[in-house]
């Protein structure tokens, strides 16, 4: 069945994204005036429709297919049916003008008419979407996991010694919280390859994989830091006027803001025999070695008791959004579950994940521009942009009728 089709298209040529999708009954094909934002009603009747098939069959089927359901060996090519037909329409006019940087595509649509764009839009956002997706998990499906939860269930096992949220009541056992995490992984990494001689935790680490070392890290630098609840003895105020030298790398007070560690609040016992390893060479560390050697064992015990004695502040770490938080930043725009209803965003919902995957990168790198979606996406790793891809593929697309509404 033929439908007829009200949308939205820009006055002039946008080079964001742009949708609109609607299936309602219409007028002839035309311009109604301005609705604000840039965009004009425009409007195709089932004849239109019928004319933009044969567009479709004459400059878009060999790549997108005629049903607009990209073939499965083509993994790179976007679905288009059921797609909302301004984002069609004006990203077909972004093409137009070299806006993507695709030559494909470019030369596909290079000398279609304003008319011919706005049918073929209109013909493609009338075919049945695409079906959800089942995407493995070897390609990166799965749903990405609270990584604060899993890290918190990882450290468990570390309580006993380092105590409870990474704060330590046993002498000469480190705290955990105040620590970049790069710090830690990097730390407990070189216990396991013998470079921090410790046995026992060289066999409590060996068998930690890098993942779960890292949901570790994040979780400890996540908490609420505090002074460890051990004995500080030593002169603060010579250890104090001594800390001075150790400022430049550590941070005032031991507050570090650079990759060395946060000295402020630390167990004692811990940073004293942390320095004698330092100076006997069982602690291999270059930018360490000179500083150690140049304390005597005073020295160090009250340089202990002032670190010991600061408090510690959190580093700056973000805590990372679960697939399901960052989908539902995306849905802002992008409407629930990828079902846009607003003529500025496409629907994600059923769309090819390695295409989204794509897209998302390129905005990453600057190679489509939006501001919006560079500050959206600003951060997200690999593994992020994978699962969230696969998340909207996953959805149900549906149909968005707009209804316009009869003059006051």
């Amino acid at each position: 069945m033929k439908r007829s089709a009200r949308f939205f298209v820009s006055t002039g040529l946008a080079t964001g994204t742009l949708i609109a999708g609607v299936v309602v009954a219409g007028a002839a094909l035309g311009a109604a005036p301005d609705s604000g934002g840039g965009l004009r009603a425009a409007f195709a009747t089932p004849q239109d429709v019928a004319e933009g098939k044969r567009v479709a069959e004459a400059s878009c089927a060999s790549c997108h297919t005629l049903n607009g359901v990209a073939k499965a060996k083509d993994k790179d090519m976007p679905n288009i049916a059921g797609q909302r037909p301004g984002y069609l329409y004006n990203e077909l006019r972004v093409y137009q003008v070299g806006g993507r940087g695709n030559t494909p595509m470019n030369n596909a649509v290079k000398f279609l008419s304003d008319d011919a764009l706005v049918k073929v839009s209109a013909y493609y956002a009338n075919q049945d979407p695409a079906q959800p997706v089942a995407v493995s998990s070897a390609k990166g499906g799965s749903a990405k996991p609270d990584p604060l939860s899993a890290g918190k269930a990882a450290a468990s096992g570390c309580a006993g010694c380092h105590g409870e949220n990474g704060i330590s009541s046993t002498p000469g056992m480190p705290n955990l919280v105040g620590l970049d995490p790069k710090y830690l992984v990097d730390a407990v990494k070189a216990y396991k390859a013998g470079q921090r001689k410790h046995d026992m935790m060289k066999t409590l680490v060996s068998a930690v994989t890098d993942a779960e070392l890292d949901n570790i890290a994040l979780f400890y630098a996540l908490q609420k830091p505090a002074k460890a609840k051990t004995p500080s003895p030593g002169n603060q105020t010579k250890g104090k006027s001594a800390a001075v030298a150790c400022s430049g790398c550590h941070g005032e007070g031991g507050a570090s803001t650079g990759t060395a560690p946060s000295l402020a609040g630390q167990d004692a016992q811990y940073f004293i025999e942390a320095m004698k390893a330092y100076k006997d060479g069982s602690r291999s560390d270059a930018a360490m070695k000179a500083p150690a050697a140049s304390v005597d064992d005073g020295a160090i015990k009250d340089l202990a008791a002032f670190y010991a004695n600061q408090t510690p502040q959190a580093p700056k770490v973000r805590k990372p959004l679960t697939t399901d938080e960052m989908a539902q930043r995306c849905d802002r725009c992008h409407g629930v579950g990828g079902n846009s209803t607003d003529p500025h965003s496409p629907a994600l919902a059923a769309q090819r994940p390695e295409y989204l995957e794509r897209v998302m990168r390129a905005y990453q790198k600057g190679e489509r521009r939006s501001t919006a979606m560079s500050a959206m996406l600003d951060g997200l790793s690999e593994a992020d942009v994978g699962a969230l891809a696969a998340h909207y593929a996953r959805q149900k697309a549906r149909a968005v009728v707009y209804v316009p509404l009869p003059s006051k």
